[in-house]
């Protein structure tokens, strides 16, 4: 490791202005003392260089990331992951907080990333071992940012959904149906009682379903059911698509009735949604393909919550996650890490709502429910709906029938046996004719 005069990267955080810098939670493992490897990797991603020689000038009080914290977590005889050439001598395991000055980079999310997960986090002399764990933004640089234009509450108003859970419903099969009778599956699951049917992620513009037609369908479909049913229902098209494309296909959805259109984030780039919603007038959901390809990893890359606050920042009203149990390889605790990212207090921002998914039905409701402890999120099935014995009009009862239970505190199995739609979803996607147990009403 090159030598580096270490005091210029170090700063106590009570001699900073607290609305001038971003906070980072970085965890590392480094070769060799933790003070310079943390002064490194505040270095290469601010002012590596921060003098000529030869001339009588330091950049590093206005312009340097400051380390601020520092705690030795542990040491280990070698990485945790395999490295060509290998580190030599103990490795140590370290928790950094950085204090980097977002006068660096403005309000522009592609140069914020550049900072934060770029070349100066990941190729720091001596830490081949990162993981970006949180980061955390103060209120003057969120106020360049307008973020959810609806948020929960805008949503609740806008689609008449009170007191429960959103339903949402993603179309299936997916991929290969003709849009005729895909819409006909979307309009069968609202009339049993989705608030949403959707495209699925990988269902964009296809020639064999193309989105001119597919949301033209769609959009008459929706306005059929609303007209039968009374409420409002949301047709939720995917316009993931190169950039310069999302301004057309948004207004392509929307002319023909859409009234949300869904994203994959990072696929797209978060600038490019920030584009797109400085255009749209309807709800922005995102999506998360690419996401677990940087997360998933326990010691490196980026936590996923960070990403969930830069959609949120980018103006997603909506953000779909990896949810809970085993299908989607993600813990609880980090899937509710990310749906207090979407809730929680930031700045002036609304909060937007959490979407947590993966092979739910109505025999997953109500651990869903107990796991989210409150009613401000989104539930997502599939299968769930459109693969239900009785087909997507009971799969979408099914779904509200458990909600009753929920809400009243009665069993799953009990309700059941009074509503043939519940009881067929318990036995096809449930164990051994469902859960017995009461569950907790949501608050």
């Amino acid at each position: 490791m090159r030598a580096i005069d270490i005091a210029g990267f170090f700063a106590d955080p009570a001699t900073l202005e607290p609305d001038d810098y971003l906070l980072l939670d970085y965890d590392i493992e480094c070769s060799g003392a933790p003070e310079p490897a943390a002064a490194h990797l505040a270095s290469e991603q601010s002012t590596a260089q921060w003098c000529r020689p030869g001339v009588d000038e330091d950049y590093r009080p206005r312009f340097a990331a400051k380390v601020i914290g520092l705690e030795v977590l542990g040491e280990r005889a070698a990485p945790s992951l395999p490295l060509d050439p290998p580190l030599a001598g103990p490795v140590h395991v370290c928790r950094v907080r950085i204090a980097h000055p977002h006068r660096n980079f403005g309000p522009r999310l592609p140069n914020l990333l550049s900072a934060v997960l770029g070349e100066g986090a990941f190729f720091a002399p001596g830490i081949p071992i990162v993981k970006l764990q949180d980061i955390q933004f103060p209120d003057g640089y969120l106020a360049a940012f307008a973020g959810p234009r609806f948020g929960v509450a805008g949503l609740r108003d806008l689609f008449g959904v009170h007191d429960r859970p959103f339903f949402f419903g993603v179309i299936k099969p997916n991929i290969g149906l003709a849009p005729g009778p895909f819409a006909e599956l979307g309009y069968q699951g609202w009339l049993g009682g989705l608030d949403i049917a959707k495209d699925d992620e990988m269902l964009a513009d296809p020639e064999w379903s193309p989105l001119a037609e597919r949301s033209a369908l769609l959009g008459a479909a929706r306005r059929r059911a609303e007209q039968e049913t009374g409420v409002p229902k949301v047709y939720l098209a995917n316009i993931t698509d190169e950039v310069e494309r999302l301004v057309p296909l948004h207004d392509l959805v929307v002319r023909n009735g859409a009234n949300a259109v869904m994203v994959n984030a990072l696929p797209v780039g978060l600038s490019g949604v920030r584009l797109l919603h400085r255009h749209a007038r309807v709800p922005l959901v995102a999506h998360f393909p690419l996401i677990a390809a940087c997360t998933r990893i326990p010691g490196f890359g980026v936590h996923s919550r960070v990403f969930t606050r830069l959609q949120r920042l980018a103006g997603f009203d909506v953000v779909i996650m990896p949810g809970f149990g085993a299908r989607m390889m993600t813990s609880a605790v980090e899937v509710r890490e990310n749906i207090s990212a979407c809730l929680e207090p930031m700045g002036q921002l609304r909060p937007c709502l959490p979407v947590p998914g993966g092979s739910d039905s109505a025999a997953t409701l109500a651990a869903v429910t107990s796991a989210v402890g409150h009613r401000d999120f989104g539930f997502v099935p599939g299968r769930g709906v459109f693969g239900h014995p009785q087909g997507p009009r009971a799969g979408a009862a099914s779904l509200r029938q458990a909600w009753a239970a929920i809400a009243a505190g009665t069993p799953l199995a009990e309700q059941a046996r009074t509503h043939p739609e519940l009881a067929a979803a318990l036995a096809a996607f449930g164990v051994a004719g469902g859960p017995d147990q009461a569950p907790a009403a949501a608050t």
